[in-house]
């Protein structure tokens, strides 16, 4: 893992006084890129998965095999607005969970999201990697991402920010988020 550089000191306050929340497809960086984000923006790593496996005790793969995945949707709601109400950090979320309006309106409210977009091509290399994806067990990757981005797609585009999520490293897209960052800090002065 490269290792981000820290924030410049001259950077604007602003990138840190609001809780910036990271909402896209499985496989579009959530978590890599917000740990690389957070230590850039000096600010602490909260990922709502594992916030949710902590709290429920059991894996989300478990989750959704022995409760569904309404359940599982409800926890998830649960536990992020909980995490928003923590003092500022990077949060990455589950690809699902910016579907739900209240999560929305309540990040909308209480932070900035940033929707790390990518391609199906690109989402369904990274996600081959594992099979930990429930929604994804004994299917092929590529149609069912391709599907799920055309539902979620119109809550997505609802974020804040809109950055891609290239095959670069992910010092690139961190980089990027901060530029954009940057950018709607000086549009709301």
């Amino acid at each position: 893992m490269e290792k981000p550089s820290p924030l410049d000191p001259a950077q604007p306050a602003a990138l840190r006084n609001r809780t910036i929340v990271l909402v896209g497809m499985m496989g579009a960086g959530k978590s890599s890129v917000g740990k690389r984000l957070a230590v850039a923006l000096d600010l602490p790593f909260r990922d709502a998965d594992e916030e949710i496996e902590q709290a429920a005790g059991r894996t989300i793969s478990e989750i959704f095999a022995s409760r569904g995945e309404a359940e599982f949707r409800e926890g998830e709601r649960r536990v992020i607005a909980r995490l928003l109400d923590e003092p500022p950090h990077v949060l990455a979320t589950g690809g699902g969970a910016f579907m739900n309006p209240e999560t929305r309106a309540l990040v909308s409210k209480k932070a900035v999201s940033v929707w790390l977009k990518a391609d199906p091509e690109i989402l369904a290399r990274r996600v081959g990697r594992k099979d930990t994806r429930p929604l994804l067990k004994g299917k092929d990757p590529r149609q069912v991402l391709t599907e799920l981005l055309e539902k979620r797609e119109p809550s997505y585009r609802q974020a804040d920010l809109i950055v891609e999520s290239a095959d670069a490293p992910h010092q690139t897209t961190v980089e990027i988020i901060i530029a954009a960052l940057k950018a709607r800090a000086e549009e709301n002065k």
